[in-house]
């Protein structure tokens, strides 16, 4: 699960459950609380069809209690993971041979879309490998179920109570709740959206009048390449370079003193931003095409001696889908090899 998409969520929330006390909702069955859930989608619009087939036999998967209670907490220490094992293991042949094959059989779509939104089809195809390998692994929760029952336990409950009503939103579109199934927090699809962030982003790529990210491949790229439009991407920019850095260059002494107020520890290892002509004139070279007038920060993770990037704003779009630094290095490095 992506979780950077629960604070994309908290941003289109709607209104929390109404005229019930937290407590009092703390202390409801789950039966009683889905009745809430209910009455509350049903006076957002969602059709009693939908509410019926979406609630049939529903009751709590104490599984998905489970797997959020023991999600690892942040990090204690000031070090962090190497980089270069984690992308040994998520840039490897096998996902880029299933990009390059994916590519190819969406090129003529992809080309389309790339006109359309201005996003690069190898940085989508990457997305997409990463997210559910290319489609192959989209998660098997039923969706319905399996946000009831965090909205219920109550830990998030306005974030997965609302996610449980967008989901209404999307089964009153047509789908079959066997079609709505996912990660055991509510993301689904190919390309692993919330409920709330297909409402807003969920594209049509195919032209047939549906925005189907669950069963098209070409729906899930142009929604993907929608939610890059949407956070910022800037056509014609690589989302970074490998640089070369002297032996004697001090890159701590350009860390950024800016505190990030969302993923803190992400963005505390970035340098300040200089443009690229500034970065070669204090030695820095890039080592890929990249225009002398971008403002760039300078990425080495592990360490002196080690690869380093320059890194444009574009970096900072694919952190919107994850906030992690291993996840966009990995998906820009494949969306290389893909493009190669």
């Amino acid at each position: 699960m992506i979780f950077r998409r629960f604070l994309v969520a908290l941003g289109a929330m709607a209104l929390s459950l109404p005229s019930v006390p937290a407590q009092a909702q703390e202390d409801l069955g789950f039966d009683a609380y889905l009745q809430l859930l209910i009455a509350r989608a049903r006076a957002e619009g969602v059709s009693e069809s939908t509410l019926a087939r979406m609630t049939a036999g529903l009751e709590p998967n104490y599984r998905v209690i489970e797997l959020d209670r023991n999600q690892p907490g942040a990090p204690t220490s000031t070090g962090y993971p190497p980089l270069a094992p984690y992308i040994a293991r998520h840039v490897d042949s096998a996902r880029i041979m299933g990009g390059r094959r994916a590519y190819s059989q969406y090129s003529g779509t992809i080309r389309s879309i790339e006109r359309q939104y201005g996003v690069p089809g190898e940085i989508l195809v990457a997305i997409w490998g990463h997210e559910t390998a290319y489609g192959a692994v989209k998660g098997g929760f039923d969706l319905s179920r399996a946000l009831a029952t965090m909205a219920w336990e109550g830990r998030r409950r306005d974030l997965f109570a609302s996610e449980w009503v967008a989901l209404m939103k999307v089964a009153d579109k047509g789908y079959s709740r066997s079609e709505l199934k996912g990660s055991w927090a509510g993301a689904f699809g190919n390309p692993q959206f919330l409920p709330s962030v297909y409402l807003r982003l969920a594209a049509d790529g195919n032209g047939d009048g549906r925005a189907d990210i669950m069963n098209s491949g070409a729906d899930a790229l142009a929604s993907i390449a929608n939610y890059f439009r949407d956070a910022g991407w800037r056509s014609g920019q690589p989302w970074g370079v490998r640089a070369y850095i002297p032996s004697n260059f001090d890159v701590a002494s350009h860390r950024t003193e800016i505190v990030a107020p969302v993923c803190a520890r992400v963005h505390e290892r970035h340098s300040v931003y200089k443009t690229v002509r500034e970065w070669r004139e204090l030695g820095i070279q890039p080592q890929g095409a990249i225009g002398d007038d971008l403002l760039v920060t300078l990425f080495q993770p592990d360490g002196p001696g080690t690869s380093a990037w320059l890194l444009t704003s574009n970096y900072r779009v694919i952190l919107e889908y994850n906030c992690s630094n291993y996840y966009a290095m990995s998906v820009g490095l494949l969306a290389d090899e893909i493009g190669n």
